[in-house]
């Protein structure tokens, strides 16, 4: 797990962003749960139909197949199992598997009879059942399989309906494949649509792999194209914390028509196109690290200024200028180098960078 120290830099990443300290409160928030049963059978054949949808984040978190064949013999054997955990997306009805990924992913590898790409033949089990498949067990055994439940706890948050901000407490503490979940890999499973998707294109272009470095293993660099694109729409109606901010803008633009999608598109592409011919590998690293908030503030007003009517894209050398120049002003200075996501410093790193970059 990637560690954040009390300045809000994480090592492994390379990036300086002090809002990822911060907390919300669950206070305002009205979450639903309920239980349900499962008979086996039904949960495999809602793990084949994407019913139930594990996270891409977890994709990885597999048991062996003697793991595997394990907890299927106590199935067998009748004994009790632990719940699994899901969140019942209110866009589609889905749920998301926070919690029980590996035993759903072994009663869906037993009733196909394959698993993680081999024959499942049940192993390190007793008699009658080792090396047998599903379609071998003896009749009455098949039986008690399809007829054994499995409970689930499902949960959604009912108030308030706009916002996801709770879901992410609960993601982190109730999923258990031991990895602490950063915000935009939450974000990507509990608000995916087409703007998501637009991002996770983004994530690609040449320029912009060019300036943050290597693809990031928790999404972070996903984020930051969020976030460039949230304050360059919406900047002047940030609240804090940061990542609620994000997940409101997030599911709004999820529900933007072909042709907002397409200017968001043109927008950060240019900007990344601009920031790399004029700053290069020294973007955005004023001191030790890639800083979040310098590079959406400056990414941001880059955009704001590749979208004036009938003006040319900006000199490369005019932008690096004006950057370095920018970089030396106290106002700026007060809006990037502490307490990043509080109000104030992004209004003052906002009007700075604009005003920077809005007469080249």
């Amino acid at each position: 797990m990637d560690s954040i120290n009390d300045e809000g830099f994480s090592a492994a990443e390379g990036v300086e962003d002090d809002s990822e300290l911060e907390s919300t409160s669950l206070s305002a928030y009205d979450i639903n749960s309920y239980g349900a049963d499962y008979p086996l059978d039904s949960l495999a054949k809602r793990m084949d139909n994407d019913a139930f949808v594990v996270p891409e984040f977890q994709r990885k978190h597999i048991w062996s197949k003697v793991h595997a064949s394990r907890f299927i013999e106590s199935l067998l054997m009748g004994l009790p199992v632990p719940s699994i955990f899901l969140y019942k997306r209110p866009e589609d009805g889905k749920h998301l598997v926070i919690d029980g990924q590996q035993r759903l992913r072994a009663i869906q590898g037993f009733y196909n009879e394959v698993y993680r790409g081999d024959k499942f033949t049940l192993r390190g089990v007793r008699e009658p059942w080792e090396g047998l498949t599903y379609s071998e067990l003896p009749a009455d055994d098949q039986l008690r399989l399809d007829d054994s439940i499995m409970h689930a706890i499902i949960f959604n948050q009912q108030n308030p309906k706009d916002k996801i901000d709770s879901i992410h407490f609960v993601f982190e503490r109730i999923n258990s494949g031991g990895v602490h979940l950063s915000a935009q890999e939450i974000r990507n499973c509990i608000a995916q649509g087409q703007f998501t998707e637009l991002t996770a294109e983004l994530n690609k272009n040449e320029f912009w792999r060019n300036i943050y470095g290597k693809p990031s293993p928790r999404s972070k660099d996903q984020e930051l194209i969020i976030r460039v694109l949230a304050f360059l729409e919406r900047g002047n109606e940030y609240e804090r914390p940061m990542s609620a901010f994000l997940d409101r803008f997030t599911q709004d633009m999820n529900g933007a028509s072909a042709e907002k999608l397409a200017t968001l598109r043109k927008s950060f592409e240019g900007s990344a196109e601009l920031c790399w011919k004029a700053l290069g590998k020294r973007a955005f690293r004023p001191d030790r690290a890639l800083n979040a908030a310098v590079l959406e503030s400056v990414m941001a007003a880059l955009a704001r200024r590749l979208r004036k009517k009938n003006a040319a894209t900006p000199d490369p050398e005019k932008v690096e200028r004006a950057y370095q120049s920018l970089l030396g002003s106290a106002e700026y200075q007060e809006g990037w180098k502490r307490y990043t996501a509080a109000a104030d410093a992004v209004e003052k790193r906002t009007n700075a960078a604009r005003k920077a970059f809005s007469s080249i």
